[in-house]
C-alpha cells in the first residue's frame, strides 16, 4: 500500500500545472540542502576543538550546557519551515483504503524529512570527535540516540502543534526571555538542562526512555489525525466569528485607501502574512552578527551596508516579495473591476514604505554600537524605499504562483515563488547597493559611501512617477499570463 501511496505522490508532482517551477525548486533546495549539510560536518567536526582553544572549560560540557537552546530553535523553525502530512487526503477518504494506512504514510513522510535527518550532519561527527578523545563509547552512543529521540519529539510535537499561533507565539516569548535572562545575568536556564543531557551520557538507558516518549508521541499523533480523518469534520473548513475593524479612516484616501484596508486584514488575519510580518521584525536584531564582531568575516565595512539593507528591509523581503501572489484568490475578480494598476501598485508601496521606516526607527538602539552602524541602516533604509521597493513589485509582474490564505500549508507555503526573471531581480537588490558603496568607500571615502548610496535612494524616489509607469506597463502586458496561472490550483 505504501508503494501505492508513492507512486501517486510521483504521479502528483509531474502531472502538476506548476512541474517547471517544481523541479527548479527542487534542484535548487538539493543545492541548498548539501550547502547545509556541508556547514553541519564543519560544525560537527569543529565545534570541539574551537571550543578547546577557547579555554571554555570541557568541549562535552559546553555543548551539553547549550544544547537546549538547540533544541528549542530546532522546534521554533519546524513550525515555521516544516510542511505538514498532507497527502491529498481528500480524493483518498471515497477510496477504499484504510485510515490508519493513509496516516501511517503520511506521519512516515514526516520521519523521513529534512529537518530530521539532517541533524545527523552535525551529531555523527561531533559523536566521533568525543570517541576518538577516548570519551564513554556507551555513553557517547546512549546520549547520541538520546539526542536523535529529541529531535523526533520535536518532529512529533510540532505536528501536534500545527497551527497553533499562540503556542508559537509563547515558545518565541520564553525563548527570548531566556537568552535575555542568561545574557543579563539574571537567570540561566542551563544551570537546570546542562545536567539533564549530561546525564544522558553518564547514564546511557535514558536513551531508551526518550525513545519510548518519541514512540508514544507518534502514538498520540497518529491517534489525533486518525480521529479527524473524515470530510464533514475533521477536512471541514473552519467556521470563526467575524470580526469588524474600523479602518474607515482610511477612506479619505479613496481607492489606494481601500486598498491598504484589504493589506492590513489580510496581515492581522492570516497565518502566512503574520509570519511575513514577525521574519520582518526578526530581520532588525539582523546587525547584531555584523555590528557587535561576533562573525569576523562580517568585520568588512561593506558588510554594515549589506546588514543595513536587511535590518531597514525586513518587510520588503519577507512580504514585498510576494506582491500580487497575497491577492491570487481574487486577483482574477479584480482585474474584471474598473481598477487602475497605478492605484493598486501604490498601496503595496506605500505600505512597505510605512514598514521600512518604522523598521529603521525600531532599529534606532543601534546607535549604541556606534553612529556608523546606525548611518547604515539609515542609508539602507533610503536605498530601500527609493530603488528596492520598485525592484519588488517589478519582480510581483513575473511571481505567479498563487498563495491558498485558506490551506492548512505552512506558514512559508509549499515553495517559493520564483522563475530566472525573478532571480536576476533579485540581484539589485542585494549587490548593487554593496557595489555602490563600495565604489565611494574605496574611491574617495567611507563617508562618500554613505552619500552615495543615500543619493541612489533619493534619485529613485524623485523618479517615482516614471519608474511606476514603467512598471504598469510591465504589469498589464504579463496580466493575462498572471490570471492564467492564479486560476491552476496545483
Amino acid at each position: 500500500m505504501f508503494k501505492h501511496f508513492i507512486n501517486l505522490q510521483w504521479k502528483s508532482f509531474f502531472r502538476a500545472a506548476s512541474l517547471k517551477s517544481n523541479i527548479a525548486i527542487k534542484i535548487l533546495m538539493i543545492f541548498a540542502a548539501l550547502y547545509m549539510a556541508v556547514v553541519f560536518i564543519g560544525m560537527g567536526v569543529g565545534v570541539y576543538f574551537l571550543i578547546e582553544d577557547q579555554n571554555m572549560g570541557d568541549p562535552f560540557d559546553v555543548v551539553n550546557k547549550f544544547m537546549i537552546y538547540y533544541i528549542a530553535v530546532d522546534l521554533v523553525f519546524r513550525y515555521m519551515l516544516q510542511k505538514m502530512p498532507v497527502t491529498n487526503i481528500k480524493p483518498l477518504l471515497y477510496l477504499p483504503f484504510k485510515k490508519a494506512e493513509i496516516v501511517n504514510f503520511s506521519l512516515g513522510k514526516t520521519i523521513l524529512s529534512y529537518f530530521n535527518w539532517s541533524h545527523a550532519f552535525f551529531f555523527i561527527p561531533f559523536s566521533i570527535v568525543l570517541l576518538m578523545k577516548d570519551y564513554n563509547p556507551i555513553g557517547v552512543i546512549g546520549w547520541h540516540l538520546a539526542i536523535i529521540a529529541l529531535i523526533y519529539c520535536n518532529n512529533f510535537i510540532n505536528v501536534l502543534a500545527n497551527n497553533k499561533d499562540s503556542l508559537f507565539y509563547a515558545a518565541i516569548a520564553i525563548l527570548a526571555l531566556l537568552g535575555a535572562s542568561q545574557y543579563f545575568d539574571l537567570f540561566d536556564i542551563t544551570a537546570f538542562t546542562g545536567p539533564f543531557f549530561n546525564a544522558m551520557y553518564n547514564l546511557p538507558w535514558l536513551a531508551i526512555l526518550l525513545i519510548a516518549v518519541a514512540v508514544a508521541l507518534y502514538v498520540v499523533a497518529f491517534q489525533h489525525f486518525k480521529k479527524n480523518l473524515y470530510l464533514d469534520a475533521g477536512l471541514a473548513t473552519k467556521q470563526t466569528i467575524a470580526k469588524t475593524e474600523d479602518l474607515s479612516w482610511l477612506n479619505r484616501f479613496g481607492n489606494l485607501g481601500t486598498f491598504l484596508k484589504n493589506d492590513i486584514k489580510l496581515i492581522k488575519r492570516n497565518k502566512r502574512s503574520k509570519m511575513a510580518v514577525i521574519t520582518s521584525f526578526v530581520f532588525i536584531f539582523y546587525g547584531f552578527l555584523f555590528f557587535t564582531g561576533a562573525i569576523e568575516v562580517y568585520d568588512g565595512p561593506i558588510w554594515r551596508i549589506f546588514a543595513g539593507i536587511f535590518i531597514s528591509g525586513g518587510f520588503l523581503f519577507s512580504f514585498g516579495q510576494f506582491v500580487p501572489s497575497w491577492d491570487s484568490s481574487y486577483y482574477p475578480l479584480m482585474m474584471s473591476q474598473n481598477i487602475k494598476y497605478k492605484e493598486y501598485l501604490d498601496s503595496k508601496w506605500y505600505l512597505i514604505v510605512i514598514a521600512t521606516i518604522l523598521s529603521t526607527i525600531i532599529a534606532s538602539f543601534y546607535l549604541f554600537f556606534g553612529l556608523d552602524a546606525y548611518l547604515a541602516i539609515l542609508v539602507g533604509a533610503m536605498y530601500n524605499i527609493g530603488v528596492n521597493s520598485y525592484m519588488v513589485l517589478l519582480g510581483g509582474a513575473y511571481t505567479r504562483t498563487p498563495i491558498d490564505l485558506t490551506s492548512a500549508k505552512k506558514a512559508f507555503g509549499d515553495k517559493q515563488s520564483f522563475n530566472l526573471k525573478t532571480i536576476m531581480l533579485t540581484l539589485p537588490k542585494l549587490i548593487l547597493p554593496l557595489l555602490i558603496y563600495a565604489l565611494g568607500h574605496y574611491l574617495i571615502n567611507p563617508t562618500a559611501g554613505y552619500i552615495f548610496v543615500a543619493l541612489a535612494g533619493v534619485i529613485g524616489f524623485a523618479f517615482k512617477g516614471l519608474v511606476f509607469k514603467k512598471i504598469e506597463q510591465i504589469y498589464k502586458k504579463e496580466k493575462y499570463k498572471t490570471l492564467l496561472a492564479y486560476k491552476q490550483t496545483n
